[in-house]
């Protein structure tokens, strides 16, 4: 009996393992993964996705928000979160971009210039500059290029569970204890 136990664990191991070296494995198929087909990640964005703010001459672009997709959910995903964050932005301090919750789980992605703007897919938080939608990079000149990371946030929160007007800190306070995974992708932009 023993022997029979152990030589079926043999074979469960060994099946495992050629599933692991044959690329079986569903934990690398099935990453949770955002992507854009307009850059691919740690690529440059268009200037047309950079900020437009007529007051800020390092807002030079058009505030297109870029094409962003995801795919393999974690099971149990109601809604999802989405925060743009310029790490660099402040001088190190950071600056918020865009903070975006309230996205239903059967939503898979945003078209190009979706979220320039309020729309149905999401309830928009505040962003260090208080816009509730996309608001594209406006790196200062000679700060070389920063990473504009989009963290896309799996959740067990119903869509509309959520008020608008949260800020990330305050989305964050919202959201523990109740996120399913995490997906990122990182853009760069700037004046060197």
């Amino acid at each position: 009996m023993l022997r029979s136990g152990f030589a079926a664990t043999l074979v469960a191991v060994a099946t495992f393992s050629t599933m692991l070296f044959a690329g079986g494995t569903t934990a690398d198929a099935q990453s949770f993964t955002i992507t854009s087909k307009n850059f691919k990640d740690g690529e440059l964005l268009a200037a047309k996705h950079a900020g437009n703010n007529k007051a800020n001459p390092n807002c030079v672009g058009e505030n297109v928000s870029p094409e962003l997709s995801w795919t393999n959910v974690p099971a149990g995903t109601k809604s999802f979160a989405l925060v743009m964050v310029d790490p660099e932005g402040r001088g190190g301090l950071g600056v918020i971009h865009w903070v975006a919750y309230g996205i239903p789980g059967d939503v898979t992605g945003f078209a190009e210039g979706e979220v320039s703007k309020d729309g149905p897919k999401f309830i928009g938080g505040k962003s260090t500059v208080g816009t509730t939608y996309y608001f594209g990079p406006c790196t200062p000149p000679k700060t070389g290029y920063h990473h504009y990371t989009f963290t896309l946030i799996a959740t067990d929160l119903d869509a509309k569970e959520l008020p608008p007007g949260l800020s990330r800190d305050e989305l964050f306070a919202k959201l523990a204890g109740k996120t399913k995974g995490a997906a990122g992708i990182v853009g760069l932009f700037g004046k060197p």
